[in-house]
């Protein structure tokens, strides 16, 4: 979880002119530590709240769903963490519609759900257009074309993604 949210550290600094006294302090004082560890995640989520809390900060994290459970708990607790000081960040999450309510758990309060994935045409057009790619047509005939056709949109629709996009409370939304 660390490496995730140290990952997200790393490109808000990088971002910035010049990286805050504070933020240099805590990498000189783990590089001096017994193996020269880097930042534990109670230092990553401290230095995103010092950093985001005077930033409009946008943040995106894809996949949700593939995340471990348990690193799911820790992520989005420290990003609860860190919305708490960091009133002018936004979290934009996208995953399967399964990991909703925990996302919704954990950041209560703060969740704008919204529904996003591709249109039966869309998954059509494009299924069409592979099919029309495809440099053995001798090994499909009609009958499994129509079948392909068919049966991906039903089971790619079911199993799409829902997006939620986090921040402050949704009523002071702007």
């Amino acid at each position: 979880m660390a490496n995730i949210l140290g990952s997200l550290l790393r490109q808000v600094v990088g971002g910035m002119q010049k990286v805050p006294e504070e933020i240099t302090q805590v990498f000189q004082n783990e590089k001096m530590a017994i193996g020269g560890r880097g930042p534990r995640l109670p230092d990553i989520v401290t230095m995103l709240q010092t950093i985001t809390s005077s930033l409009r900060t946008f943040v995106c994290i894809d996949a949700l769903d593939e995340c471990a459970a348990a690193h799911r708990v820790k992520l989005l607790n420290s990003l609860q963490q860190v919305l708490e000081k960091s009133p002018r960040t936004r979290v934009f999450i996208i995953g399967r519609p399964h990991v909703q309510a925990e996302i919704e758990k954990r950041l209560a309060g703060r969740v704008i759900s919204v529904s996003v994935g591709p249109s039966r045409d869309d998954i059509l057009e494009y299924l069409r257009l592979r099919l029309d790619e495809d440099e053995t047509p001798d090994a499909m005939d009609e009958i499994l074309e129509a079948e392909i056709l068919e049966k991906i949109p039903e089971t790619m629709s079911e199993m799409y993604v829902g997006a939620m996009i986090l921040g402050i409370p949704p009523h002071t939304i702007r």
